[in-house]
């Protein structure tokens, strides 16, 4: 069979399976989840042999330790995998909420209800904790899902997913509610995203260069985000205490990951007392620091940032730091140089924190805590499907309500349109 067909089958397979999906009571979502979380532990030693077969090519290609880091299934993230499933199934359930009710001057009774989207594409690399989270959060919103993890996941990706469907089918749901698409090759994908009969919607989780392709080929809506140029700003009501302990667990705990630091930003007014000590502690740790000509007047030794640092992801153990005037430049440098993503302020003033809550439009904005925090599990959503920052119809971490949509139900009692 060609690819073509191969990908065509198991859309059409996943459209029917949507069908059942979106009827299943409750209980029954949850029952299977926590079933499913079981069997990831039960099994946690063929997906770290499945797993190891992966590390081991991709080594053999030289990939970088972030990407490795990404890619790596140990027991704590096997772990994690099963903890997600089991927080989704305790979350409720949107499907079927009545969101809003009101009645009309005829007596006609208006509401709007949550209803799956149907059929999600995944298009993503590296980490096949997404293969879990993705179809965890899709079975308890009654969506179907097709996965497309990247060559370099591959044995993960299919032992998780075949876990997965060995639980579903047990428990009488169609095993394509949960597919992998098991070819390697791009041109898989390329197929995939021509198939606006029966994908809904496609949301890509990777690098720049892929999210970027997956838009310009997809004739399906895309909900996505490109990158994440994060930053932090420590104005000068600061504790830095609080600031350095921030900084560095936003840059350093995982550098290679979408909300890790990528721009400090620092008040003019704290620098003889704040930066040094910040940026050696940041050395210490590895990190490269690039410097606007303001940080390196105080700390000679970094290297000097160029137009094009304020832009980058590293994704990386290197850090931009800027010195700014104030609130006003921060917001300013933001606004230019940002993704949309995550910001964050350090402060102790209530209306400096106000003012960056409101004119900061990313997705996510913080206040005294790092960046790092921009996660579904760690905002309260059980897992996440991905990040957005593309505003419609979600923006920042997509949980269970940012899978449905709502469709508008009317009572009415004769009322006819004169």
């Amino acid at each position: 069979m060609s690819i073509e067909k191969q990908v065509l089958k198991i859309a059409k397979d996943s459209k029917a399976a949507s069908k059942e999906l979106s009827n299943l009571p409750s209980k029954k979502k949850n029952d299977v989840l926590r079933k499913m979380s079981n069997e990831l532990l039960n099994h946690a030693q063929l997906l770290k042999q499945e797993n190891e077969k992966d590390m081991e090519n991709a080594k053999e290609k030289g990939l970088s330790d972030a990407f490795i880091d990404r890619l790596t299934l140990g027991d704590s993230t096997v772990q994690a995998m099963a903890e997600g499933l089991r927080d989704v199934a305790a979350l409720p359930d949107p499907v079927g909420e009545v969101t809003r009710m009101w009645r009309r001057p005829n007596n006609l009774l208006v509401g709007k209800v949550r209803i799956p989207l149907g059929v999600i594409g995944i298009i993503y690399e590296s980490r096949p904790n997404v293969t879990a989270d993705a179809a965890g959060l899709c079975l308890k919103s009654g969506n179907a899902v097709i996965l497309r993890g990247g060559s370099e996941a591959i044995n993960s990706n299919l032992a998780i997913a075949n876990i997965l469907q060995d639980v579903i089918q047990k428990e009488g749901i169609p095993k394509e509610a949960i597919q992998v698409i098991p070819i390697t090759d791009r041109a898989a994908v390329n197929e995939m995203l021509k198939l606006e009969d029966y994908i809904d919607v496609i949301i890509p989780r990777g690098g720049e260069d892929l999210i970027r392709f997956v838009v310009q080929n997809s004739r399906i809506p895309v909900i996505k985000h490109y990158k994440g140029v994060c930053h932090i700003f420590v104005d000068e009501s600061a504790d830095f205490n609080m600031a350095e302990d921030i900084v560095i667990n936003a840059k350093v705990q995982r550098p290679g990951v979408c909300n890790a630091l990528e721009t400090l930003l620092v008040h003019k007014d704290i620098v003889p007392d704040f930066l040094p000590s910040m940026i050696q502690k940041l050395q210490g740790r590895g990190v490269e620091i690039r410097g606007c000509p303001r940080v390196l007047q105080t700390v000679p030794s970094v290297k000097q940032a160029n137009e094009e640092d304020w832009y980058k992801e590293y994704l990386d153990l290197i850090l931009s730091v800027k010195v700014v005037d104030g609130l006003d430049e921060a917001i300013s440098h933001i606004t230019r140089y940002g993704s949309l993503h995550t910001e964050a302020i350090v402060t102790s003033n209530y209306g400096n924190s106000q003012r960056f809550l409101k004119e900061v439009n990313s997705s996510v904005v913080l206040v005294n805590a790092s960046t790092r925090f921009n996660d579904g599990n760690q905002l309260g959503l059980g897992a996440e499907i991905g990040i957005s920052t593309t505003k419609l119809h979600a923006f920042g971490p997509m949980g269970l309500e940012e899978l449905t949509t709502c469709k508008f139900i009317v009572y009415g009692n004769g009322q006819i349109r004169s």
